[in-house]
């Protein structure tokens, strides 16, 4: 029953900046990590950045120094702060939340949102 939804994407020119906002449309809890995900037009989804419930962050090399994920639990949010932007950034950028359950890990997804980076 929760939903998660993205904002933020865009057309920017190369070296521009963007941030990404996603925010769960009702209460959800015990998330262990909110992270964020992207998929270019052939290619397969990878992972771009995620961080633990504990604030530690990872991230994807090729980001590294340019992006920066960030999450407000009061908010049920994650945001991706991305600066620098390349053209090879352009894909559709979908964030994730993974939930503890008692059997398990469960994953929730958002619907996407189109970062184009461009000239």
């Amino acid at each position: 029953q929760v939903q998660l939804v993205e904002s933020g994407g865009g057309l920017v020119q190369p070296g521009g900046s963007l941030k990404l906002s996603c925010r769960a449309s009702g209460s959800i809890f015990n998330i262990l990590r909110m992270g964020w995900y992207r998929q270019a037009p052939g290619k397969q989804r990878e992972m771009v950045a995620g961080i633990s419930s504990g604030g530690n962050t990872n991230y994807q090399d090729s980001v590294k120094g340019r992006f920066t994920i960030s999450r407000d639990d009061d908010k049920n949010a994650v945001y991706l702060q991305m600066n620098s932007l390349k053209p090879e950034d352009t894909a559709v950028y979908h964030c994730n939340f993974k939930k503890l359950m008692g059997s398990g890990i469960a994953d929730y997804w958002g619907q996407g949102t189109q970062v184009t980076v461009s000239s």
